[in-house]
């Protein structure tokens, strides 16, 4: 159960009101703003939400719709209603996907601190040969954050922040290849490293890696916006990212002709994770509410999905000659 609750001037009220003809709703008079207050079973909140906004005018600072989740609602109108709403394909609305994925368009010390420990827990599963230790290790990563975010705002046309998360992403395994790096020159200095059997998985070049990526990145995304945490869902995609990003650094180091191999192996893993991430969302059909928006949308999206789509061609066919 939902409610609503709108707060709108004098000339606006009566629009909203023919907007609700036949739900139930209490409306009062405070200050020349009226405030209208609905209660709705939560598969008619999207729906409610996109009548009401179309017809209230939010240029106006006092025109605001306020949604929440009360902790219960006793009512046997309400519960007559919720036993007559039609069960509809669930569906997370615009406003709170948006507000769910605004953080991940920055790049913070929390971030990148979590992020570079995972890496050397990673590194040091590989170097042991332990890959309790490597899957241990992805509880910690927020990589899922910027991927997600990324696939929302170019599903809403929102381009200039879906290429902050990409950049924070980017800047994210930066920081794990960097680290990673350092680390195993330092520890060769006192140990000599040797290649494990997990670190040998990790390079060779297998186009059945960026496939698996794409369908992980469908279901961390789908997983997530039906609201599963984000550590869980991001195992997922953590376990697939993160290990060859440790391996590029260690690489890089004890065996520099490899890079190669691994890079295309991590851009692999990149790119079929933001593939499938674009799939979900589409899936889930996530929108803008204006028919304008949806058409800067549409375009965003088809451009997003044509340089995907060419860029796992590509490192399909690059990864396929190395394979065979």
């Amino acid at each position: 159960m939902k409610k609503i609750v709108v707060h709108v001037r004098e000339d606006g009220h009566e629009k909203i009101e023919e907007v609700l003809e036949g739900l139930h709703y209490t409306i009062s008079l405070v200050q020349d703003i009226y405030q209208i207050t609905i209660y709705t079973p939560e598969e008619n909140l999207d729906d409610l939400i996109e009548k009401i906004q179309a017809v209230l005018d939010l240029r106006y600072n006092e025109n605001i719709i306020e949604v929440s989740t009360p902790e219960f609602v006793i009512s046997s109108l309400l519960k007559r209603a919720e036993k007559k709403v039609e069960k509809k394909e669930e569906k997370t609305p615009v406003e709170k996907l948006l507000d769910t994925v605004k953080d991940y368009g920055t790049l913070d010390l929390e971030k990148l601190s979590l992020t570079s420990i995972a890496g050397l827990v990673a590194l040091s599963g590989l170097l042991l040969d332990n890959q309790t230790i490597i899957i241990g290790a992805m509880l910690l990563s927020p990589i899922m954050g910027p991927i997600y975010g990324f696939s929302v705002y170019a599903a809403l046309g929102r381009i200039e922040n879906a290429m902050r998360c990409l950049g924070v992403l980017a800047a994210l395994l930066l920081g794990v290849l960097v680290l990673s790096a350092i680390a195993s020159f330092l520890i060769n200095l006192v140990i000599p490293l040797t290649m494990t059997d997990e670190i040998a998985t990790r390079l060779v070049v297998n186009p059945i890696y960026t496939i698996m990526a794409v369908l992980l990145g469908f279901a961390a995304v789908v997983a997530f916006n039906r609201g599963t945490s984000e550590v869980i869902a991001g195992v997922a995609i953590a376990a697939a990212i993160i290990p060859p990003t440790v391996v590029a650094g260690l690489v890089l180091v004890l065996q520099p002709m490899s890079l190669i191999t691994t890079a295309l192996l991590v851009a692999g893993q990149v790119v079929g994770l933001i593939a499938g991430a674009l799939v979900a969302v589409t899936v889930l059909k996530i929108k803008p509410r204006d028919t304008r928006d949806q058409n800067i949308a549409r375009r965003y999206m088809t451009w997003s999905v044509a340089m995907i789509v060419l860029l796992i061609v590509l490192l399909l066919w690059i990864s396929w000659l190395m394979w065979s």
